[in-house]
């Protein structure tokens, strides 16, 4: 009997996968995302990213066996804990900061999230990728600098706003494409946090 035969066929598929370099799989994942961005996700194919990464459509498949699977990695791969760097020794003045940085993530993210659609909403690994990709970081980001707030006692702990802050500062981000048909930019974010974020808290 061979090794490959003993070992079976678990095996040979891990060894399979090993062959892909991180830095390829990373090209792998963003030709991914792009493709949702631009196309949506019902059109990405497996195909089309194996033309764009000129690869051949068995080496996806043989490390991501559907689709899904491969959306949801591409998502998982790309958790990025964007203000976790944000500490000005104020909550008002974490809260401007984040404000100021919406140039540049809240196109890209409402691009995908518009890209994505209905299938998030029927895939629960997709749904779970999401959550691990864009929203467990950004609300993990806003709650430390809340803790911070709280443990220096500029603000009570239990105070009834500070629980709705991470669905006021992202809720709006999602829905002004909507309403408006643009994207929440620095400046309109600023102002939203200017004019009722702040106020709320009771800051200044």
């Amino acid at each position: 009997m061979t090794s490959q035969a003993a070992d079976g066929p678990e095996t040979v598929v891990a060894s399979r996968r090993s062959k892909i370099t991180p830095e390829r799989e990373q090209e792998f994942y963003e030709a991914v995302l792009v493709q949702i961005r631009e196309c949506g996700y019902d059109s990405l194919t497996m195909d089309g990213v194996a033309a764009t990464t000129r690869c051949s459509k068995s080496t996806l498949y043989r490390q991501w066996k559907t689709k899904p699977q491969f959306v949801a990695a591409a998502l998982r791969a790309r958790r990025c804990p964007r203000f976790e760097d944000i500490d000005t020794g104020s909550l008002a003045g974490d809260l401007r900061a984040v404000a100021r940085s919406a140039d540049k993530w809240s196109g890209p993210d409402t691009q995908l999230l518009q890209g994505l659609g209905h299938s998030v909403l029927h895939d629960k690994e997709l749904q779970d990728a999401l959550r691990h990709a864009l929203i467990e970081p950004e609300v993990a980001a806003v709650q430390a600098m809340i803790s911070r707030a709280v443990d220096r006692g500029e603000i009570a702990a239990d105070h009834p706003a500070l629980e709705f802050i991470p669905a006021q500062l992202f809720g709006v981000v999602r829905v002004r494409p909507v309403l408006e048909g643009r994207n929440a930019d620095a400046a309109y974010l600023t102002r939203f946090v200017e004019a009722v974020v702040i106020p709320a808290l009771g800051l200044t």
